[in-house]
């Protein structure tokens, strides 16, 4: 494990949904209602001699279309961090919700990573329901089946290590297909959880977000992040603002736009 090459890892803000409640956060709802904000991020996840990226983020139109509030795109946090996008080889999908994989010609260069079973849940049989098929998009799976046909996705069926310290996790639960990804970094090994948990809550609670394929699977993806993960605060949230007051700012000027997961924790 020592010789591994640890990798920096960045969260990229680039929208938000600041009418979002507790109440639609947790499967059941909430005893207490207040607000409880989305944030929705990309990750960049560099090293020295390979990086990718988690996630591609859903662009302007979109987040009209969605009513998010669409605050830049991912492109500018990611440049900011010494990442461009058109040289990217390299982008790992979660899952294809569409705020996890738009922004498709940013990435003009790479080769996207997949589990089969997520192809085959949004091309299949459940997308004829429509209380499935809500948060895909048409045009975000024909992209994707073209980048197929010009053989520029790689398919994951389970576990699978994609390069020295760094490997996607079938888990499952939000959609059918979910993967996360376990990397090695300077504090350990790390899990970007993306949609296998919105907030921090819904893990450390076992209140699962209420759009799923598999009740069971969410709450079975918690325990295999504690697995995968060195520590239970190396387990990153996809949606949840406190990642923000977590982690420090990649920089100074870069506060709410790209935070460095790999350094120590802003104190409480």
């Amino acid at each position: 494990m020592s010789a591994l090459l640890p990798f920096e890892v960045y969260a990229v803000r680039y929208a938000h949904n600041a009418q979002a409640r507790r109440s639609g956060n947790f499967l059941g709802g909430d005893l207490h209602d207040a607000p409880m904000p989305l944030d929705y991020f990309v990750w960049a996840i560099k090293g020295k001699e390979r990086s990718f990226i988690l996630d591609t983020g859903f662009d302007e139109p979109m987040g009209v279309r969605r009513g998010r509030q669409f605050l830049r795109s991912p492109a500018v946090g990611l440049k900011a961090v010494g990442v461009e996008p058109d040289a990217v080889q390299d982008v790992i999908l979660s899952h294809m919700h569409y705020d996890h994989c738009g922004n498709y010609d940013l990435f003009p260069l790479a080769s996207y990573h997949l589990q089969d079973s997520e192809m085959a849940y949004c091309t299949g049989r459940c997308m004829c329901h429509a209380g499935l098929r809500g948060p895909f998009e048409e045009a975000d799976v024909v992209a994707i089946v073209r980048k197929l046909f010009a053989g520029r996705v790689a398919f994951h069926d389970g576990a699978e290590e994609l390069a020295p310290g760094i490997s996607v996790h079938h888990v499952g639960g939000h959609s059918k297909g979910l993967q996360v990804v376990r990397v090695w970094t300077r504090r350990g090994w790390m899990v970007l959880a993306s949609d296998a948990s919105h907030f921090y809550a819904n893990m450390e609670q076992g209140r699962a977000f209420p759009i799923l394929h598999s009740h069971e699977d969410t709450l079975e993806g918690y325990a295999a992040m504690r697995r995968l993960a060195s520590a239970p605060d190396a387990i990153i949230p996809g949606h949840d603002p406190l990642v923000l007051a977590r982690y420090p700012a990649a920089a100074p000027g870069l506060e709410g736009i790209v935070h460095r997961l790999d350094a120590d924790p802003v104190p409480a």
